[in-house]
């Protein structure tokens, strides 16, 4: 039967369920995949959970930066296949992986509570106690973002910039163990999940660089016809971050970006209102649009009928529909305002010119 669910039976008797959580093979993978995984055991005690890693495109493809393969899916595509044939039930990603439009069938079932979504600064030890601003001019620095290149080579016109591929542990033997680069840029909220809080040398705050749409929470991607299973994993979802993440992925969505553009966006919500600040660049920073508008989110004191909509790609029973058609309309309507200004044009010669290099 499509969608079933394993049962197992213990000695006395009794059917326990087992869920098949896809994840990528990655230490850092299987650390968010475990830590999901510890929160549905609290949740449902009766339920076993087998975890079933796999191997993903960008996984494999080590020697290109990201932006070149032109796939919108690198990370997700093998797992999203494994969810169709129904050898997992879920699949645990970063959302910052996720494209913005899900292939049919698919929806994200839960968006937990949001690490911080900001980008780090790592020092090669030889820099250590030096920041982007005191690093001597020439420095080269690792990262295969087309976002944080842009926006760091405008403010930070001393350095150089330059691609490094791997997953976190490989891009830090790469610094610590070459003398190539004097620093690289990691998601923040990677570095905290591996435990490596301590190789921070620098936060960077919106000022310096703004995040990418999702980065720094996890998603639970199921399919949708399997009301059980995403009843279960509703209960996971952390209200002001799927807003946040609605709002960012609306606007990504409208302005068609993906790895190959450079987009950046800044969330939050403050007093039940929600505020985005999105942004576009050229490849090196030198051409921009900024802009920042806000909505309220306040479900006020209406009563909503449960209803299994998707707001780009996220299914949130549990977060009022209200909040979520306004977070999805104030992406879109930023993506209008920077698109009405000349964002197209921006991201169009950026494509054009990450493609022929």
């Amino acid at each position: 039967m499509s969608g079933e669910v394993l049962n197992e039976q213990d000695g006395n008797g009794t059917v326990n369920r087992v869920i098949r959580m896809g994840t990528r093979k990655s230490q850092l993978a299987r650390i968010q995949t475990d830590y999901v995984a510890e929160k549905l055991k609290a949740l449902y005690p009766d339920v076993h959970l087998e975890i079933v890693p796999m191997s993903t495109i960008g996984d494999k493809i080590l020697d290109t930066a990201l932006s070149k393969i032109g796939e919108k899916s690198l990370f997700t595509k093998e797992l999203e296949n494994a969810l169709e044939r129904n050898e997992v039930d879920l699949v645990v990603h970063s959302l910052k992986d996720l494209p913005t439009t899900l292939p049919n069938g698919f929806t994200i079932g839960a968006v937990l509570q949001r690490e911080s979504p900001h980008d780090a600064v790592v020092l090669h030890p030889r820099n250590s106690g030096l920041t982007l601003d005191t690093l001597p001019d020439g420095s080269v620095i690792g990262t295969s973002s087309l976002r944080r290149a842009a926006q760091l080579k405008k403010r930070f016109p001393h350095l150089e910039f330059k691609d490094i591929r791997g997953n976190l542990n490989t891009r830090l033997k790469k610094l610590d163990e070459k003398e190539d680069y004097a620093a690289i840029i990691l998601a923040a909220a990677g570095l905290k999940r591996m435990g490596w809080e301590a190789r921070v040398s620098q936060v960077l705050g919106p000022e310096d660089c703004m995040y990418a749409v999702g980065q720094g929470a996890l998603a639970v991607e199921v399919r949708a016809r399997d009301c059980d299973i995403l009843q279960m994993v509703s209960t996971l979802h952390h209200s002001e971050t799927v807003l946040r993440c609605i709002a960012e992925r609306a606007f990504l969505r409208r302005l068609e970006g993906g790895c190959s553009v450079p987009v950046a966006v800044n969330t939050e919500v403050k007093d039940s209102v929600l505020s985005l600040t999105g942004a576009v660049y050229s490849l090196d920073g030198a051409d921009s649009l900024k802009e920042t508008m806000e909505t309220s989110v306040d479900p006020g004191n209406k009563v909503e009928e449960s209803a299994d909509i998707q707001h780009v790609g996220v299914t949130a029973h549990n977060v009022p529909q209200c909040a979520q058609v306004a977070a999805e309309k104030l992406g879109v309507d930023l993506a209008d305002l920077l698109l009405s200004k000349g964002a197209m044009e921006i991201l169009t010669t950026a494509r054009k010119l990450n493609d022929a290099r």
